[in-house]
């Protein structure tokens, strides 16, 4: 048994939350309810990354997020950046590092014209994802989702107007607050701990964790991944680790006790070590979810709802 005095710290790893204020507070309220005070005051909350886009509050949400670290000063937090919040910082123009636009847009130039990019005030020192963020998508409606586009590939348009300013406009970049950009701007691409929880039906297991929006691409070098994230290097024109799918799905094999923890992939899903935590998938019928380790418990915000 595990010493009651030197209990593991709680890691609390929470899903895309895609502009859902009143799923995010109700979430926090289940978290904080259904988590002893000590634990919940002291955990580790790690945020998997896409605050933004399809639903309508990612003004609000931002701005909660941003608050709780003075709200809760014992707890340490992690903000992961999800391919939705690169593309917002790549259209509003403070994603890290230096980089010359127009190298990011070959790869995909024969795209342009189908997703319609964004050709505004600006563009020309803008990242491909914030062309592609803040553009007008030709098709109205996205099969493999079954939904409408709302704007952009990226659904951008409700993040547009929960800054009062219509989809596609450059006063965008005006509107969205200092403190925001600095979020956005901080926003990190990957985050380890060395010795975080679990537990299994062998008992408590000790295990280092990786947490990455999307996950770590199969056939590449871990390592070489991980110093590539940590240098948030913007030249390239897509993050595979932050916007994958079946490429970033698995545990490269490499890793041994490591938990690989993501959101991104519109599934909860649970396997072994590895943890997609992105039940809501931008989906307003849908929650969004949160993992609390040791106990591999799953909080939802419709918890406790009638």
């Amino acid at each position: 048994m595990t010493d009651p005095t030197n209990k593991p710290r709680t890691v609390i790893c929470v899903g895309d939350i895609h502009g859902y204020l009143t799923k995010i507070l109700n979430l926090w309220s289940n978290l904080q309810s259904q988590l002893d005070p000590e634990s919940f005051d002291t955990a580790i909350v790690i945020f998997l990354g896409d605050y933004c886009d399809r639903g309508p509050d990612t003004r609000k949400v931002i701005d909660f997020l941003i608050s709780l670290p003075k709200q809760y000063p014992n707890q340490k937090y992690v903000f992961l950046a999800g391919n939705h919040d690169f593309a917002f910082t790549g259209f509003v123009g403070v994603l890290p590092g230096e980089f010359e636009a127009k190298n990011t847009w070959e790869e995909y130039a024969d795209n342009e014209e189908r997703e319609g990019w964004f050709k505004g005030d600006g563009y020309e020192k803008m990242h491909v994802q914030g062309r592609r963020w803040g553009g007008w998508i030709k098709a109205k409606f996205n099969a493999v989702k079954g939904t409408e586009y709302k704007g952009s590939i990226y659904d951008a348009a409700p993040t547009f107007e929960s800054y009062g300013v219509s989809h596609g406009s450059s006063d965008l970049i005006k509107a969205v607050p200092e403190d925001h950009k600095k979020f956005l701007a901080d926003m990190v691409w990957v985050h380890e701990e060395d010795d975080v929880c679990i537990e299994t039906e062998e008992g408590l297991k000790h295990c280092k964790l990786i947490a990455v929006h999307a996950g770590l691409e199969r056939g590449k070098n871990v390592q070489e991944q991980l110093e590539l994230l940590k240098a948030r290097d913007s030249r390239v024109p897509k993050v595979t680790d932050l916007s994958g799918r079946k490429d970033v799905w698995d545990i490269p094999k490499e890793l041994t006790e490591t938990i690989v923890v993501s959101g991104h992939h519109g599934k909860l899903h649970i396997e072994g070590l590895r943890l997609i935590i992105d039940e809501g998938g931008g989906l307003e019928s849908n929650p969004v979810a949160a993992i609390v380790l040791p106990s591999m418990k799953i909080v939802r915000d419709t918890d406790n709802s009638s």
